[in-house]
């Protein structure tokens, strides 16, 4: 195992998963004690990289990361004293890091999810996969517009910490909020990883607008008929609607579906050029949550009998091969509604 980066006191954060929101994460926790946190990256190589050269050249290389932050592969070591503990791996990966770090996360420590996905296998969302594994700790699950390409430049960004336990979300609420990141608390968890899980998806489908060269009427009229299927899907799973109406769900959902940092809108971008979805992922870096989401909240809308017309016509799209122009031409040519209906 890796060691690269230790430093004599133990780490009281730890992050877990060092691509670009891990290592963001990383790098804001710092900001107030760096000798203090530690970042897990399950690559030994990879750990061994960004410790020797303090940047995450692959995936973030605007900032180095403080000397006093240990980088490691060691996962007892990352997770030793830790009384605050960022998940950051992808969605598909969280079950497994979950059984593998399950006995070294300590029983004291408050676990927050940067996830924003829905799990295929079992329809689980972050929060409730990680009740699973650690049923007496406090939650938190942020959500909300915060790429970590600009937390990074100190750009000003608001995100949101929701939990059951209230004290919890205030305590991280404390301890990630600077002078360029506002932390709001929250108390509808479901709907803020509704929220964060959905917009990918609805930013897929802007994404391909962009690619076929529709332009500003189409991608306005995406944003706001796709926050109609978070709405109407989130209201009826049992989530706030309100919540959707925050940065968890307006808020996240314009920045994915209109910002250069968006790897969901550049997927559906790709995809209105032409490319298929084998290629678009081969030449990225980096995971686009939204296109395994996807077939999740399609398979919970089906079971739930809740009409989801673009999320579907993105499956057909990621899934069925079908041509991104004839979904856009079938998404205009439903029959005629009222606003307010599906």
């Amino acid at each position: 195992m890796s060691r690269c980066g230790e430093t004599s006191g133990m780490a009281r954060t730890a992050v877990l998963g060092a691509g670009a929101m891990g290592t963001a994460c990383a790098w804001l926790a710092a900001q107030r004690h760096s000798a203090g946190v530690s970042l897990w990256a399950r690559n030994a190589d990879y750990a061994a990289a960004i410790a020797q050269t303090r940047c995450n050249q692959r995936l973030l290389p605007q900032v180095c990361l403080p000397d006093d932050v240990l980088v490691t592969s060691d996962a007892a070591l990352a997770l030793a004293s830790a009384e605050v503990v960022l998940v950051c791996v992808p969605m598909r990966g969280l079950r497994q890091a979950c059984q593998q770090l399950q006995p070294l996360i300590p029983s004291t420590a408050v676990l927050v999810s940067t996830i924003k996905g829905i799990e295929n296998s079992t329809l689980q969302r972050p929060s409730s996969l990680l009740r699973q594994f650690f049923p007496e700790q406090p939650i938190v699950a942020l959500g909300g517009p915060c790429h970590a390409e600009e937390l990074v430049q100190r750009k000003p960004a608001t995100i949101v910490a929701a939990s059951e336990d209230q004290s919890a979300a205030e305590r991280i609420q404390q301890r990630l909020a600077t002078e360029f990141l506002r932390v709001y608390a929250n108390s509808d968890v479901l709907g803020v990883e509704l929220g964060g899980a959905l917009k990918n998806v609805i930013a897929i489908a802007a994404g391909i607008c962009d690619g076929l060269g529709f332009g500003d009427n189409a991608r306005a009229a995406v944003i706001t008929r796709g926050l109609s299927e978070m709405v109407r899907f989130g209201a009826l799973l049992g989530a706030e609607p309100a919540t959707f109406f925050g940065l968890a769900g307006i808020g996240d959902l314009v920045a994915t579906c209109t910002s250069r940092h968006s790897r969901n809108r550049h997927v559906g971008e790709q995809l209105g050029r032409g490319l298929t979805l084998q290629q678009i992922e081969q030449s990225m870096q980096a995971v686009a949550e939204g296109v395994l989401t996807a077939r999740s909240v399609q398979q919970l809308a089906a079971e739930k009998h809740i009409e989801m017309p673009i999320v579907d016509q993105v499956c057909a799209v990621l899934f069925a091969a079908k041509p991104p122009l004839e979904a856009a031409v079938d998404l205009m040519n439903r029959p005629p509604k009222a606003e307010n209906g599906a």
